[in-house]
């Protein structure tokens, strides 16, 4: 089980010049030094609004398969309580992300779990090095493998049925595998996704609109629903070792216990999503591609939406994918791509967060065509938004841009305030302070003011 790394994803270059290719020189921040990294304090989760008929659907496809297709026979998670080690060369801002997570999992999922610096610990976060991540899994930014506590260990046992999640029958000793030279969001990141996946499912579901366990990478810490589903795979009536049958059988009835008011929702009942369009999808977004081979996939993943007749989260997912494609050499059609994109998404419930990622390309055309009233309309209904979901890298892009905006309508002290504001964001969203000057750099190019100072 791993985080995809999907370079040309969302924020990562999301907000590329459209209109010219000459870059801008303009210091929007002279001072040497970056204000401080600013922090999320307080979870702000939404209780998950699905049915119960769609939860039960919903939890026996995660629980009971992998990522690759494969049907899982039993049931596997941990019995008793769970402890957590953190080893390795970790970064400053990843022991409290993770005192933060556990105790959110001990609160909103009733997961009995702690921290521990026992070396006997189930389950052991090891902070290496991308590179060494990458030797095992290319594709990878995290993964999380059974039986093993350390990446020697792993390294020994990793082509054989002792690793292979298909093959276990219990879950007693975990090792995670988590970057320590990314941004402190991305080790972040990793932390919720792979820390729920050893407790949890081991499945990722691209129909899911409102859920970590989604490669689409939209959500990047633990939703309410994602809680929900934690709660029931550690309800006292599920058990390790069960059959899927067994679960199948029980799991209505611990959903009508947990989430009564789910009883009396409707079932949405999202049709499947099939491999061709996952696969186009992982092309068209993910890491080795050529150009026109990204476009020809996401071309396929279009027509594949379109064939199965989906009006959901992944139709406007695979048109925002092909914007991200188009926007460098067409910018029109990019932009027509984000707008029918946004038509989705609207039409889909819980997907306020995808909307505001389609905003922030959106507010990048308006400065780009001299319109700051519409990229600050735009990035003023996403800023909360970024904050609600502890998207800081989100968050700072949307400053940044706002920062542009108003500085464009000839506010520019209000522009440097609000700029100031997303650097400290900026600093854990992207990390390095070349990371984050870049991106300032970056956005700051759209600005017809700064370009024209830069013809000067």
């Amino acid at each position: 089980m791993r985080r995809f790394l999907l370079p040309l994803y969302l924020l990562l270059g999301a907000c590329m010049p459209v209109s010219q290719s000459e870059p801008a020189t303009r210091a929007a921040f002279v001072d040497t030094s970056l204000p401080p990294m600013k922090v999320f304090s307080v979870p702000r989760p939404q209780p998950a609004a699905t049915s119960n008929a769609d939860l039960s659907r919903d939890f026996m496809d995660l629980a009971m398969g992998l990522e690759s297709g494969r049907a899982l026979d039993v049931f596997t998670r941990f019995e008793g309580p769970i402890t957590v080690r953190l080893i390795g060369s970790v970064q400053n801002t990843v022991p409290s992300d993770l005192d933060r997570l556990l105790h959110r999992l001990r609160n909103e999922a009733g997961i009995d779990i702690r921290s521990t610096a026992a070396p006997d610990a189930n389950i052991t976060i090891n902070a290496v090095s991308r590179a060494e991540i990458q030797r095992f899994l290319p594709h990878a930014a995290c993964f999380v493998v059974p039986n093993v506590s350390t990446l020697s260990e792993y390294r020994q046992a990793r082509r054989s049925n002792r690793v292979n999640w298909g093959k276990i029958t219990s879950r007693t000793r975990l090792a995670i595998f988590l970057p320590n030279d990314s941004s402190p969001q991305e080790a972040r990141d990793c932390l919720h996704e792979e820390l729920a996946q050893a407790l949890g499912p081991l499945n990722d579901l691209y129909r899911l609109p409102n859920s970590v366990f989604n490669d689409d990478n939209v959500h990047t810490v633990l939703t309410g629903y994602d809680m929900l589903i934690l709660r029931a795979y550690y309800d006292p009536a599920l058990h390790n070792g069960m059959s899927r049958s067994e679960v199948m059988n029980r799991i209505p009835g611990i959903f009508a216990r947990l989430n009564p008011q789910g009883e009396y929702l409707p079932a949405r009942r999202p049709a499947r999503t099939p491999r061709p369009w996952i696969e186009a999808i992982q092309t068209a977004l993910g890491p080795g591609a050529s150009p026109i081979t990204r476009r020809n996939a996401a071309t396929e993943a279009l027509s594949i939406a379109s064939a199965m007749g989906w009006q959901d989260h992944r139709r406007g997912f695979t048109h925002f994918a092909m914007g991200r494609i188009l926007q460098a050499t067409d910018p029109a059609a990019a932009r027509e791509q984000f707008l029918a994109a946004d038509r989705y998404f609207a039409a889909t419930p819980q997907t306020s967060l995808h909307r505001a990622y389609v905003a922030s390309q959106l507010a990048a055309f308006a400065l780009t065509e001299n319109n700051p009233d519409a990229a600050m309309t735009l990035t003023g209904l996403s800023v909360d938004l970024a904050v609600q979901h502890e998207n800081a890298a989100l968050l700072s892009t949307l400053l940044m841009l706002r920062a542009e905006a108003l500085d464009l309508a000839g506010r520019a002290s209000a522009g440097a305030e609000v700029r100031l504001d997303s650097l400290g964001w900026a600093r854990y969203g992207f990390g390095s302070d070349w990371s984050v000057r870049a991106k300032l750099r970056e956005i700051g190019s759209l600005n017809p003011l700064n370009r024209a100072r830069d013809r000067l």
